[in-house]
Protein backbone atom coordinates (compact mmCIF):
# COMPACT_ATOMS: atom_id res chain seq x y z
CA UNK A 1 0.00 0.00 0.00
CA UNK A 2 1.30 3.43 -0.92
CA UNK A 3 -0.16 6.04 1.43
CA UNK A 4 -0.50 9.45 -0.18
CA UNK A 5 -1.68 11.32 2.92
CA UNK A 6 -2.59 10.64 6.55
CA UNK A 7 -4.68 12.80 8.85
CA UNK A 8 -6.81 12.37 11.96
CA UNK A 9 -10.55 13.05 11.74
CA UNK A 10 -12.28 14.53 14.78
CA UNK A 11 -15.98 13.80 15.22
CA UNK A 12 -17.81 16.65 16.93
CA UNK A 13 -21.18 18.34 17.27
CA UNK A 14 -19.48 21.73 16.84
CA UNK A 15 -17.70 21.50 13.49
CA UNK A 16 -17.17 25.23 13.01
CA UNK A 17 -16.05 25.84 16.63
CA UNK A 18 -13.63 22.91 16.58
CA UNK A 19 -12.13 24.04 13.26
CA UNK A 20 -11.80 27.58 14.62
CA UNK A 21 -10.00 26.24 17.72
CA UNK A 22 -7.32 24.48 15.65
CA UNK A 23 -6.97 27.42 13.26
CA UNK A 24 -6.58 29.93 16.11
CA UNK A 25 -4.29 27.98 18.43
CA UNK A 26 -2.37 25.59 16.15
CA UNK A 27 -1.91 27.54 12.91
CA UNK A 28 -4.21 25.61 10.58
CA UNK A 29 -6.09 27.05 7.60
CA UNK A 30 -9.25 25.70 5.98
CA UNK A 31 -8.65 23.92 2.69
CA UNK A 32 -12.29 22.84 2.49
CA UNK A 33 -15.20 23.86 4.68
CA UNK A 34 -18.88 23.11 4.92
CA UNK A 35 -21.41 22.93 7.73
CA UNK A 36 -20.54 19.25 8.31
CA UNK A 37 -16.81 18.93 7.42
CA UNK A 38 -13.56 20.93 7.49
CA UNK A 39 -10.23 19.86 6.07
CA UNK A 40 -7.48 21.87 7.77
CA UNK A 41 -3.86 22.19 6.73
CA UNK A 42 -0.96 23.60 8.68
CA UNK A 43 0.06 27.05 7.50
CA UNK A 44 3.72 26.07 8.02
CA UNK A 45 3.74 22.53 6.56
CA UNK A 46 1.29 21.29 3.94
CA UNK A 47 1.95 17.68 4.98
CA UNK A 48 0.32 18.32 8.39
CA UNK A 49 -3.46 18.03 8.13
CA UNK A 50 -6.45 17.45 10.40
CA UNK A 51 -10.13 17.10 9.59
CA UNK A 52 -13.31 17.83 11.51
CA UNK A 53 -16.57 16.01 10.82
CA UNK A 54 -20.10 16.35 12.19
CA UNK A 55 -20.41 13.50 14.72
CA UNK A 56 -23.71 12.18 13.37
CA UNK A 57 -22.91 12.54 9.67
CA UNK A 58 -24.22 9.80 7.39
CA UNK A 59 -20.73 8.95 6.08
CA UNK A 60 -19.83 7.51 9.51
CA UNK A 61 -21.14 4.00 10.21
CA UNK A 62 -24.11 4.36 12.56
CA UNK A 63 -22.50 2.38 15.39
CA UNK A 64 -19.43 4.62 15.37
CA UNK A 65 -20.96 8.08 15.21
CA UNK A 66 -19.81 10.48 17.89
CA UNK A 67 -17.03 8.25 19.22
CA UNK A 68 -13.81 10.12 20.03
CA UNK A 69 -12.67 8.24 23.11
CA UNK A 70 -9.00 7.37 23.48
CA UNK A 71 -7.79 9.85 20.89
CA UNK A 72 -4.64 11.88 21.51
CA UNK A 73 -3.32 14.31 18.90
CA UNK A 74 0.44 14.86 19.05
CA UNK A 75 2.10 17.97 17.68
CA UNK A 76 5.91 18.01 17.65
CA UNK A 77 7.32 21.52 18.00
CA UNK A 78 10.74 23.21 18.25
CA UNK A 79 10.13 24.90 21.65
CA UNK A 80 7.51 23.23 23.83
CA UNK A 81 8.03 25.66 26.73
CA UNK A 82 7.20 28.62 24.50
CA UNK A 83 4.16 26.86 22.99
CA UNK A 84 2.88 25.72 26.39
CA UNK A 85 2.96 29.31 27.66
CA UNK A 86 1.22 30.63 24.53
CA UNK A 87 -1.50 27.96 24.60
CA UNK A 88 -2.09 28.21 28.36
CA UNK A 89 -2.33 32.01 28.11
CA UNK A 90 -4.74 31.48 25.20
CA UNK A 91 -7.11 29.74 27.59
CA UNK A 92 -6.54 26.10 26.67
CA UNK A 93 -6.94 23.69 29.58
CA UNK A 94 -3.68 22.02 30.67
CA UNK A 95 -4.36 18.49 31.92
CA UNK A 96 -0.73 17.47 32.39
CA UNK A 97 1.90 20.14 33.04
CA UNK A 98 5.21 20.28 31.21
CA UNK A 99 7.52 17.42 32.04
CA UNK A 100 10.46 15.48 30.70
CA UNK A 101 10.02 11.79 29.91
CA UNK A 102 12.89 9.29 29.98
CA UNK A 103 11.91 7.95 26.53
CA UNK A 104 13.02 11.24 24.94
CA UNK A 105 10.21 13.78 25.11
CA UNK A 106 9.49 17.03 26.90
CA UNK A 107 5.76 17.62 26.65
CA UNK A 108 2.52 19.12 27.91
CA UNK A 109 -0.96 17.66 27.45
CA UNK A 110 -3.92 19.95 26.85
CA UNK A 111 -7.60 19.41 26.06
CA UNK A 112 -9.59 20.68 23.08
CA UNK A 113 -13.26 21.80 23.31
CA UNK A 114 -14.41 18.21 22.62
CA UNK A 115 -12.29 16.71 25.42
CA UNK A 116 -9.71 15.36 22.97
CA UNK A 117 -6.20 15.33 24.40
CA UNK A 118 -3.49 17.30 22.62
CA UNK A 119 0.10 16.28 23.37
CA UNK A 120 2.55 19.04 22.42
CA UNK A 121 6.02 17.52 22.38
CA UNK A 122 9.65 18.37 21.80
CA UNK A 123 12.26 15.63 21.38
CA UNK A 124 14.98 15.54 24.04
CA UNK A 125 17.81 13.12 24.68
CA UNK A 126 16.44 9.82 26.00
CA UNK A 127 17.80 8.10 29.06
CA UNK A 128 20.30 5.26 28.58
CA UNK A 129 17.48 2.82 29.32
CA UNK A 130 15.52 3.96 26.23
CA UNK A 131 18.44 4.85 23.95
CA UNK A 132 18.83 1.27 22.71
CA UNK A 133 15.21 1.22 21.50
CA UNK A 134 15.80 3.90 18.87
CA UNK A 135 16.85 3.27 15.29
CA UNK A 136 19.98 5.31 14.52
CA UNK A 137 18.06 7.63 12.18
CA UNK A 138 15.29 8.21 14.74
CA UNK A 139 17.37 9.40 17.70
CA UNK A 140 16.03 12.65 19.16
CA UNK A 141 18.46 15.52 18.67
Amino acid sequence: MKISQFYPLIQTNDVEGTAAFYMKHFGFKAMFESDWYYHLQSESDEAVNITVLKANHETIPSGSRGLTQNLILSFEVEDVDKEEKRLREGGIQVVQPLRDEPHGQRHVILKDPNGILIDVIMPIEPSAEFLAGYADEALPA
